[in-house]
């Protein structure tokens, strides 16, 4: 249970300074696009790791403790995103927060599946 929890926060942290990299990326807008881009980027990441997993590859439980909860854990910003959501509704930004929850909600969903189609054609 240690080595597992270890293995986790090593994970969460290497996947929260990756978020942070990517937040200082600056974009001018009300849309907040490097949230959603890290996102997406976890979806793609998470689809990944599950095929890998699921398939006949050399990847770990380990690994796939290090990669899903952890890194994918510290880096996706769900948290964030419902911060941002808040403050779009509350600065009447209706379309802008409409526009942002539906193409987060889509298009990470296509970001999960769009990681196992990778490693299915290249396995």
């Amino acid at each position: 249970m240690i080595a597992e929890c270890l293995i986790v926060g090593a994970g969460g942290a290497v996947g929260a300074v990756c978020r942070y990299l990517m937040s200082m990326v600056r974009f001018e807008g009300d849309f907040p696009l490097m949230t959603f881009l890290t996102n997406f980027t976890g979806a793609v990441i998470i689809g990944i790791v599950v095929a890998l997993a699921a398939g006949r590859t050399a990847m770990t439980p380990d690994a796939v403790l290090f990669f899903k909860t952890g890194f994918c854990g510290g880096f996706t910003t769900f948290s964030t995103f419902s911060l941002e959501m808040l403050k779009l509704i509350e600065e009447h930004h209706f379309a802008t927060a409409a526009l942002y929850a539906a193409c987060s909600l889509l298009l990470c969903i296509a970001g999960v599946w769009l990681g196992e189609q990778i490693v299915q054609r290249l396995m």
